[in-house]
């Protein structure tokens, strides 16, 4: 840039706010990266041979949808994309701009593109738009008149229109390793124009160590520690186990109490309990109460895994999971978190059987299949004369009565359904036990042969 005939000194003093401007940025913001070599984390997506890294090196990109946590490098790699095609780059927040803002950067882009040059649009937390808001871009991405990249941390299988979806690639992007957050935190360490160089500033390997997994995936967040500790340190300063603890006080773990990772966890949850692993079951536990998870969910989702997944074969989980429920509502946290603690160990080591709930299952179908069936007369009861006369409660059999306590001629069906077998204990726990009495009730009904018109329910 030339300088000023009538002030030589101008440029100087906009060289030195430029640079004051630069120094007030965020040390994340400063360090983020120019190139895509400088990108930490993404082996997978963005490896030298990958097809993605190759057609953006060579300006060739393409509307996509970025799917990952915060701090994965989603915003950096839509600033590269711009930077290796040559295009202008713009960004909207959803959570920020509404759809005339929207309207107005897509009439922006279209004067450009008027123009013969290309706009990179960056849709950041995208999902956070309505059906219409996404609608809106369609038009513009089929003409080329933007490169369109949406940015989210929730699926976009369920947060994204069909319609958006198909004319984008989605690519995942992954958390960052402490590993490569590490190499994040010491190239700003080294870094004298944008980073923390030639402040003096120690800090040890093992203390970036800490930072790194502090950061929890999100380099982002790592960055910004190391800012804090260089700031409580000062000038030259060292980096004291003092300062680190101070930094690294309540750091919290990546939580989202109504988005994919809760429903991730949750399910990990209940499938570590049904396949009876007491110790990963109280390992997820322990990651949903840390990020936040309402206990009292906990415990009604944990009360579900008793009665689905372990059943009958231990009738005794459904009444420990309603004690423990009980527990935590009296004692709260973080004593009665204990109680979860115990309840989901029980669960997990347990017998297992889904047997009564598949059972419900079948007995459901068969209710929507024979639809509004008449009760048996001999079922019935006849509590009147004219009830009476008119055959209700007829050859009714008291089991009571009966050799063994069961009348084993009578049935309990619709006629036109006949007997059905719905329920099959398995024989684990306590279930074993009901197999062997039901198994010979069943052969002395002579219940496994088809009735009229009915059938053996199967498992």
């Amino acid at each position: 840039m030339a300088r000023s005939k009538a002030n030589p000194l101008s440029d100087d003093r906009d060289d030195l706010l430029a640079a004051d401007r630069t120094a007030l940025r965020p040390l994340a913001e400063r360090m983020r990266p120019c190139t895509l070599d400088e990108m930490v984390g993404q082996r997978r997506l963005l490896a030298p041979e990958s097809a993605l890294r190759q057609s953006v090196e060579s300006g060739h990109v393409h509307s996509m949808v970025l799917w990952g946590p915060p701090g994965c490098g989603k915003t950096t790699f839509a600033l590269l994309l711009a930077h290796y095609a040559d295009a202008e780059f713009r960004s909207v927040s959803a959570v920020l701009a509404g759809l005339p803002e929207v309207r107005q950067v897509l009439a922006e882009a279209a004067h450009r593109f008027a123009e013969g040059r290309r706009t990179v649009l960056f849709v950041d937390e995208v999902h956070r738009f309505n059906k219409a808001q996404q609608d809106a871009f369609l038009p513009h991405i089929e003409r080329g008149t933007i490169v369109f990249v949406g940015a989210t941390t929730e699926n976009p299988s369920f947060e994204l229109n069909s319609a958006l979806l198909s004319r984008c690639r989605v690519h995942v992007m992954e958390a960052v390793s402490p590993d490569d957050i590490q190499a994040a935190l010491q190239r700003a360490l080294d870094d004298e124009a944008r980073g923390l160089g030639g402040r003096g500033l120690q800090v040890d390997d093992e203390q970036l160590h800490l930072i790194a997994v502090a950061a929890d995936g999100d380099v982002r967040r790592g960055l910004t520690l190391l800012e804090i500790a260089a700031e409580l340190a000062g000038e030259g300063g060292v980096v004291t186990p003092a300062v680190l603890e101070q930094v690294l006080a309540d750091r919290t773990r990546r939580f989202d109490k109504g988005g994919e990772q809760f429903y991730d966890q949750i399910s990990a949850l209940h499938k570590s309990v049904r396949s009876s692993n007491p110790d990963a079951a109280l390992y997820w536990l322990s990651r949903m109460l840390d990020g936040g998870c309402d206990p009292i969910y906990l415990a009604r989702r944990m009360t579900r895994m008793a009665v689905e997944d372990v059943g009958l074969a231990d009738p005794r989980a459904l009444q420990m999971a309603i004690d423990a429920w009980e527990t935590y509502d009296r004692l709260g946290s973080p004593e009665g978190e204990l109680a979860l603690a115990q309840l989901v160990i029980y669960l997990a080591s347990t017998a297992k059987s889904n047997a009564a709930y598949k059972a419900f299952g079948a007995a459901k179908r068969d209710v929507v299949e024979y639809g509004t069936q008449e009760v048996p007369m001999h079922l019935r009861n006849a509590p009147t004369k004219l009830m009476k006369e008119l055959g209700y409660s007829k050859g009714y059999q008291y089991d009571h009565d009966s050799d063994g306590g069961v009348a084993l001629d009578q049935t309990g069906f619709p006629d036109a359904m006949g007997e059905r077998v719905y329920y099959h204990p398995v024989e684990r726990g306590m279930e074993l036990k009901l197999k062997e009495k039901l198994d010979g009730l069943r052969r002395a009904r002579g219940s496994t042969k088809p009735g009229p018109r009915g059938r053996e329910e199967k498992p």
